[in-house]
């Protein structure tokens, strides 16, 4: 039986080898992996190896069956989600802290930037003054986290501590637009709250909360003996963009004494656009907000942040039980003597995650290479890009936009007579994803069906957002019958 050893002294050859694969892999030369895929599914698919192939093997493997054939979420032309490939300087940032920070605990340089990165992502997106947070693994998380605080203010109005007695069967609403994420629902069924206690509020014509509708539900709510835990104002929905009017939601929920939570996942960094920053007037009224610095901020996937006015409360909602193995092991006040005499900010004891990578490095890293300047142009330049699919749309004969873009996403259609449009821009959508480098998703708009790209994507050009309007017309005029493309 050989025994392998960690090795010391050989991350920068291995690491050359990848950074090189990755390099090629990044000019997306290559066909989709589907096309291949019974070669490399043929050499990795197999029982556990009883023995090792050695440190350079599996780099060997790595370089030339893994990378070749991974994800094209990275390319430029892949718009479907709202998550996108990372940034050269946030993986490299990510590879640095895997090794030299396994844990975002203890008096280091890692730990230092997790809360400075946080802070500065909390005055970037225009959040209340004070207002602290933490990294989480992604949005589903980050609002978990967030209407987990509300769900521990809620009932300590009522001299109840929901994360120490549980809850005490009592009705409760939380109150989200239809066009909210779901993982709303989800967090309210994992909290206790129950996913009918998510109670879905009418959209007005560009799929904005109506805030006439909400106040009618929170009266209703109210002379039912409702207990309003939250409501839920989404800055940048996930189906078209859409910003919630933040200030009037907000006071609406101050009026009737729920937490206000803004889930800015995706768009809470569009503040920083001028053209589109009244939209998010009324922020300063947040109770907590949550950000998604592994969209528009091309971190590596993993990274969200949930932000409160008051840390204390996700101490007291997400706390854990002593444990012995780690009573006595810390000092207290400022005796610090070694890096290990403080685990830092206790970020275990504000979320889900005890054991958690450091994440803050990852944020730093993009501001310091492209600075909010950078931040703010590179927004503008993917709401731009937005606008461009919609305004050729407007002017095509035949296409036709769906939505007026607030912010990266748009939305548009081929449209012809005597067809079904929507079993049409279907057939549409899968040839484009089949046939072209261009992969957006689809979603529905007032029910009709959209051919959707969301630009977050900073490795995209002006020339290949023409270009997919283009494949769709193309298309289009060949499923309508063979009409001569343009």
């Amino acid at each position: 039986m050989t025994l392998f050893r960690p090795e010391t002294g050989a991350f920068g050859e291995h690491l050359a080898r990848i950074g090189a694969e990755l390099d090629a892999f990044l000019r997306f030369e290559a066909s989709d992996p589907v096309t291949r895929l019974d070669q490399w599914r043929a050499v990795l698919t197999g029982p556990a190896p009883v023995e090792g192939i050695g440190a350079k093997a599996v780099v060997d493997e790595l370089a030339r069956v893994l990378i070749p054939n991974g994800a094209r979420i990275s390319d430029p032309r892949f718009w479907g989600f709202i998550t996108t490939g990372p940034t050269t300087m946030p993986a490299v940032a990510a590879a640095a802290a895997t090794v030299a920070a396994p844990q975002r605990y203890t008096i280091n340089a890692f730990n230092l930037v997790e809360e400075l990165s946080l802070d500065w992502l909390a005055e970037i997106c225009g959040l209340p003054a004070g207002m602290k947070g933490v990294y989480v693994s992604g949005g589903s998380v980050a609002n978990l986290v967030g209407l987990g605080a509300a769900r521990q203010w809620a009932f300590e109005q009522m001299g109840i501590d929901p994360a120490a007695q549980g809850l005490d069967g009592r009705p409760v609403a939380v109150y989200a637009s239809t066009e909210a994420h779901h993982t709303v629902q989800r967090a309210a069924a994992v909290l206790g709250l129950g996913r009918s206690a998510v109670r879905a509020v009418p959209t007005d014509e560009r799929q904005r909360m109506d805030p006439d509708a909400l106040a009618a539900m929170l009266d209703e709510g109210q002379r039912d003996g409702v207990l309003p835990v939250a409501v839920v104002a989404t800055a940048g929905t996930t189906n078209t963009g859409a910003i919630d009017p933040i200030r009037t939601t907000g006071e609406l929920a101050r009026e009737h004494g729920a937490w206000f939570h803004v889930d800015g996942a995706y768009g809470l960094v569009g503040v920083l656009d001028d053209r589109v920053s009244d939209a998010y007037d009324g922020l300063e009224l947040a109770d907590s907000a949550i950000v998604d610095p592994h969209k528009w901020l091309a971190a590596p996937v993993g990274v969200a942040a949930t932000f409160v006015r008051d840390r204390e409360i996700l101490h007291r909602a997400f706390t854990q039980e002593p444990a012995d193995y780690l009573e006595g092991s810390f000092v207290t006040g400022d005796d610090v003597q070694s890096s290990f005499d403080s685990i830092g900010v206790p970020y275990g004891d504000f979320a889900l995650e005890l054991s958690a990578p450091a994440r803050g490095v990852m944020v730093w890293a993009t501001l310091r290479e492209i600075g909010v300047d950078g931040l703010r142009a590179r927004i503008a330049t993917d709401i731009d890009y937005a606008r461009r699919v919609t305004d050729r749309a407007r002017e095509h004969p035949r296409l036709e936009p769906l939505t007026d873009p607030q912010l990266s996403v748009a939305c548009i259609r081929y449209v012809a007579p005597r067809e079904d449009l929507d079993a049409l821009n279907q057939r549409v959508l899968r040839r484009v994803v089949r046939e072209t480098p261009y992969v957006p998703s689809a979603t529905l708009v007032r029910g009709a069906f959209a051919i959707r790209p969301c630009f977050i994507n900073a490795r995209t050009t002006p020339d290949q957002v023409d270009a997919f309007v283009d494949a769709i017309v193309m298309i289009g005029d060949d499923e309508h019958g063979g009409r001569p493309h343009p």
